[in-house]
């Protein structure tokens, strides 16, 4: 059974099997998974199960600041796989459709994961790009 496994922010390390349903992910209290994020809109982003495929798709619920997988922000209902990064907000969500039979299991499979996605990161002056200007910096807009 797949699940998501929180890399990052107030809840990292938290564990949410998925199950063969259909999951919405928000910031809205009365949610199965809910995210602390500011960024993150009350129903943010639906998680799907194919019963026909056995696979699952993201799908953005019109969030505010969008839906990105694998730092591309998704348009349309998106097929995951094994390792993809979701960001909701400032909170990525790691998708294994591993089946784990604890918590513990689950964290050791991202501390692994985290282990391989490591990587260098330039700011815009290595690039030779120079400083960013106001107004460029791409960041997400809070939700209310």
């Amino acid at each position: 059974m797949a699940c998501l496994i929180v890399t990052n922010g107030k809840q990292e390390g938290d564990y949410y099997p998925l199950g063969r349903r259909t999951n919405v992910i928000g910031r809205d209290e009365a949610l199965p998974i809910q995210i602390l994020d500011n960024m993150v809109s009350r129903k943010h982003v639906q998680i799907r199960y194919d019963p026909m495929t056995t696979r699952y798709s993201a799908f953005d619920m019109k969030s505010r600041n969008g839906v990105y997988v694998n730092d591309r922000r998704i348009v349309e209902e998106t097929v995951l796989k094994d390792g993809d990064m979701i960001l909701v907000g400032l909170t990525r969500l790691l998708f294994t459709d591993q089946d784990f039979t604890d918590k513990q299991s689950a964290l050791q499979h991202y501390k692994r994961a985290g282990e391989r996605m490591r990587v260098t990161t330039y700011g815009p002056e290595e690039l030779g790009r120079g400083p960013i200007s106001p107004g460029e910096t791409g960041h997400p807009v809070p939700d209310r």
